[in-house]
């Protein structure tokens, strides 16, 4: 990667650092009195879980898990294809649904129980129209008075009717065993990741629990996370989970404020440095 940023694209000076240590970064300038955070950035192909302690990553807490959007709208586009119409080609169109109508479910054998219901009864069921990219651009989720609960759709309308794919879906990142990733789930892995540190400073983290990523912001997901969590924290501990205003652009304001940093010059490798000690001096000053 130095090598392409150096030599290919002619950068006069780079900066690499991970997305977690720029999260850290703006969560730290916030809160200047915490000494500790773990971050937990839930994306678009993985979430990563990075604990960081006075802006430095302790190595031991690191976890990886391979469950991340792309996979979430992966596997609805399967459910759906199964269960009412072909769609596996459809991606982008797909994610929206996901982001417009699934939820993380609180209690998912209760609503599971929900979703058995039949008609009216059942206050999950939804009639998500899809686009035709003529007279409609973009997917939405018809009004409950307007769905029909028996009989034909509106002309015109191609209709899907979600019920459990709503919450079974964003399921996976709890539970990936339960389409065969036998890795822990989100709550399972903060828990794993600080254990895995000094006993010392373990109060620390679990009280300064940050969630980024796009998938954060699924409904109920902050709530799962805590009341998850909480089960596995001993009763002495606090526990507290924190959700940015906008999850998905956190990192960058992070980068943001370190740019503006008086010591910025100094963090950066310039073509300069590159040229006289190659990847020696990348090695030093990026923490990746």
């Amino acid at each position: 990667m130095n090598e392409i940023l150096f030599e290919e694209y002619q950068f006069q000076a780079a900066l690499r650092v991970n997305p977690g240590a720029l999260s850290a970064h703006r969560y730290f300038h916030d809160n200047p009195s915490e000494l500790c955070c773990i971050i937990v950035d839930t994306g678009y192909s993985f979430t990563h879980i990075v604990p960081y302690c006075r802006s430095k990553k302790k190595q031991e807490g690191i976890i990886r898990i391979n469950v991340g959007g792309k996979l979430l709208t992966n596997h609805l586009k399967e459910i759906i294809s199964y269960r009412q119409l072909h769609v596996m080609d459809e991606t982008h169109v797909i994610n929206q649904v996901k982001e417009d109508v699934c939820y993380v479910a609180a209690d998912f054998y209760k609503d599971m129980e929900v979703a058995k219901l039949k008609g009216e009864d059942n206050s999950l069921m939804v009639d998500y129209v899809l686009p035709d990219f003529s007279t409609i651009k973009k997917g939405f989720v018809k009004p409950r008075e307007e769905m029909e609960f028996s009989g034909k759709p509106t002309a015109g309308e191609q209709i899907l009717r979600l019920t459990n794919e709503r919450f079974a879906v964003p399921e996976i990142l709890f539970q990936p065993s339960d389409i065969g990733i036998q890795e822990m789930g989100i709550p399972e892995a903060i828990v794993h990741s600080i254990n895995n540190l000094p006993e010392e400073m373990q109060p620390h983290f679990f009280k300064n629990i940050v969630l980024t990523g796009g998938n954060s912001l699924l409904p109920g997901f902050k709530g799962r996370v805590y009341s998850e969590v909480r089960k596995l924290t001993p009763t002495d501990y606090d526990v507290s989970v924190i959700l940015p205003e906008n999850p998905i652009t956190y990192s960058w304001e992070g980068g943001k404020l370190i740019s503006e940093n008086d010591d910025f010059e100094d963090m950066v490798v310039t073509r300069e440095d590159y040229e006289e000690n190659g990847h020696l001096i990348c090695e030093e000053k990026f923490d990746i």
